[in-house]
């Protein structure tokens, strides 16, 4: 593999898509927080996304929704030709195209499982990205765990499911103090199946549901034992304030069902989404 890959953000999800590809790909990097770069090994920084651009031919943007449309302004005239990979919640790729102009762009959502190498990725692209393009996000997520292509339509409603889902998993766990070291089937099962129903409550196909519900519930409890951390404390670290998870979490916290929680994450999803 000698394609060379820009990734513009370097926070939790940047840094985790960073580490897994760098065997694979030429990784350059950019981000504002120097902190973040220190004493990388086998990834190059880039003083600036000037040079960064410069020196890539696929983009990642891994910034947060709320500085993401600053980077989009500050890159724009230096990106035709480029393959736009975005992996930012909530906005589509309608709204790339709109301030980058006709450039290739595919969207990408991770999970948290992407910690542990076991993401739960779901990919779509905009008008002017070939199959190829896709192929490609689909290839380079595959490093960090298993991926779907789903319709930009039901991005919202993956952000509900494998976005939000492991926090209603943590907060189970958590209520019905079950011993996290040894998880018992018969309640992986229940979360599983509870995940699964609140996939199709959100309007995913059956099919698409079970893949869904199944790896995003399976890697939820396999960071529970890899993190070394306690599933109220994980809780708490995807609840981001005024987010989906949070939305979902406040709705189970009256004794709604998931599939309430999952219909709660997705209308915050839409709320916070742009250009869609």
């Amino acid at each position: 593999m000698n394609e060379k890959i820009g990734i513009i953000g370097f926070g939790n999800m940047g840094a985790a898509i960073g580490e897994a590809i760098k065997k694979e790909y030429r990784v350059r990097v950019f981000d504002k927080d120097r902190n973040k770069t220190d004493n990388l090994v086998g990834i190059t920084v880039e003083d600036g996304t000037q040079e960064l651009i410069a020196d890539s031919e696929i983009l990642i943007l891994a910034v947060k929704p709320q500085d993401f449309d600053h980077v989009l302004k500050e890159i724009k005239s230096k990106v035709p030709g480029k393959l736009i990979i975005s992996i930012a919640a909530g906005i589509s790729t309608a709204h790339i195209e709109k301030i980058l102009g006709n450039i290739r762009v595919v969207r990408a959502m991770p999970n948290l499982g992407v910690k542990i190498r076991e993401s739960v990725t779901c990919i779509c692209k905009g008008i002017f990205a070939s199959e190829a393009d896709r192929g490609f996000a689909d290839e380079l997520f595959g490093r960090v765990g298993v991926t779907r292509v789903i319709e930009e339509s039901m991005m919202d409603a993956a952000t509900a499911i494998s976005g939000s889902g492991p926090g209603y998993i943590f907060d189970y766990l958590d209520k019905e103090h079950i011993e996290t070291l040894h998880i018992p089937e018969h309640t992986r099962h229940v979360l599983r199946m509870r995940l699964e129903k609140a996939a199709e409550e959100v309007g995913f196909s059956h099919d698409d549901a079970v893949f869904l519900a199944v790896n995003t519930a399976n890697a939820a409890m396999n960071i529970i034992s890899k993190a070394k951390l306690s599933p109220a404390e994980l809780r708490s670290q995807v609840a981001s304030k005024g987010g989906t998870t949070e939305a979902g979490l406040a709705v189970l916290n009256k004794g709604g069902t998931w599939e309430e929680a999952a219909q709660a994450a997705l209308k915050r999803a839409r709320e916070l989404a742009k250009g869609n």
